[in-house]
């Protein structure tokens, strides 16, 4: 593997179902605070689904009106995300040839696909949004990203499911490594809550149907899971090649030191151990570090039986059983293509605050869990490296390795 200089995280962002930004995001973690509500909504009133975990605020409301209207409400969320990464990152000054932008996304523009299909077969052509294709295009949240912060090394989207805001952070790292850019913005965003698709993952029998308490529903590693609760969001990074950054003077997180991408090719849905340890197996060699290194492992852990079973499996076969291990889709519910960068940055802010979040709901372990999963309080402790897992229909399996340093 090509180590062609550190790759620094420099800036985050995030919209979550517990917060408008990382910050407040974080918070909420530690306090084990959860996203998860009711639908209210009429559309909801025949659905089998009957929780979800929409954002805090409606991302509209945060921009100009002219501005929003041309966006997916996606597109909204992943521009706001990057929007607070670049602050956060102190606006580097790089030339734009050497800016990249590389956002994933699961489903795309499905709301704009969904409500502007509405309109076509309600009212006809004529009241269709000008602005539809541009709305419902996948590549969307990357290009927009890229003409707002001024990025002409590359605006690319990666799409593979729940692992897509994983793989475009590796991507972002290749990118860097390779010599093309210096700064690159990666993340991943998701904004589906529709009663199509929650029918859709009511169908494949995916998603919790429970009625009881929302708050509890979502409860990876428990033995009363149910399946998991469809969430909505953005995580946003900053990555910098380590001189770049240091030239400029500017503070970091820590590092983004490995990365691998593997793909099961075994089942279109179904998780597979081997597929995961392999892709764990190549991110800790990417890092140069052995598996006793990993001190916490942010898992991707769904709350669903078989996919919390085989990343226990591949971890406790590739990591061992020392490792801090936390789930915080208890707290903000599968927020897709968006999770594997909110999940990254939870693993890095673990480290750095020497903080790990308590998974919510787990009442009691899933004796076949041979892990150590943090519950009931948060932990402390110091730890320089963890792992964070993303994994997505289609076999896609993604790990990253973040450090301190």
């Amino acid at each position: 593997m090509s180590h062609n200089g550190r790759v620094l995280v420099t800036g985050v962002g995030a919209m979550t179902p517990l917060g408008a930004d990382a910050p407040s995001t974080w918070s909420a973690l530690l306090d084990g605070k959860s996203g998860v509500r009711f639908l209210e909504e009429e559309w909801a009133a025949e659905l089998p689904v009957h929780v979800a975990a929409g954002l805090t605020v409606d991302p509209a409301s945060l921009l100009p009106r002219t501005e929003a209207r041309k966006l997916d409400r996606g597109e909204q969320i992943a521009l706001l995300g990057a929007r607070e990464a670049w602050r956060d990152a102190g606006a580097p000054q790089v030339e734009p040839e050497r800016f990249a932008v590389v956002i994933g996304t699961g489903t795309g523009g499905v709301l704009t696909t969904l409500g502007q299909d509405d309109v076509f077969e309600r009212a006809g052509i004529r009241r269709l949004s000008p602005f539809t294709v541009p709305m419902l295009m996948p590549n969307g949240p990357a290009s927009w990203v890229s003409m707002d912060l001024g990025a002409k090394g590359g605006a690319r989207t990666p799409v593979s499911a729940c692992a897509s805001g994983a793989e475009a952070l590796a991507l972002g790292q290749d990118l860097i490594r390779g010599g093309r850019v210096d700064v690159v913005v990666a993340g991943g965003v998701e904004a589906c809550l529709h009663p199509f698709t929650l029918a859709a993952f009511a169908q494949m029998k995916a998603v919790s149907t429970r009625s009881v308490d929302p708050e509890t529903v979502s409860r990876p590693f428990d033995v009363n899971r149910s399946g998991f609760v469809m969430g909505e969001g953005a995580g946003m990074m900053v990555l910098e090649r380590a001189e770049f950054a240091r030239a400029r003077g500017a503070t970091s997180y820590g590092t983004l030191a490995g990365s691998a991408v593997s793909s099961s090719a075994n089942h279109i849905t179904a998780s597979d151990a081997d597929g995961q340890a392999f892709a764990m197996e190549l991110a800790l060699r990417d890092a140069g570090l052995a598996p006793a290194d990993i001190g916490v492992v942010h898992a991707h852990a769904t709350s669903t039986e078989s996919g919390d079973l085989a990343e226990a499996e591949a971890i406790g076969r590739v990591i061992g059983g020392h490792a801090a291990v936390t789930a915080t889709k208890s707290m903000t519910g599968h927020m897709l293509g968006a999770s594997g960068t909110v999940g990254a940055i939870t693993a890095l802010f673990a480290l750095k605050d020497g903080t790990v979040p308590a998974t919510r709901n787990l009442d009691e372990l899933d004796p076949r869990v041979e892990l150590d999963v943090v519950r009931g309080e948060r932990r402390t402790g110091r730890w320089s490296a963890a792992l964070a897992n993303s994994f997505g229909f289609g076999g896609h399996n993604v790990s990253l390795v973040l450090t301190t340093s």
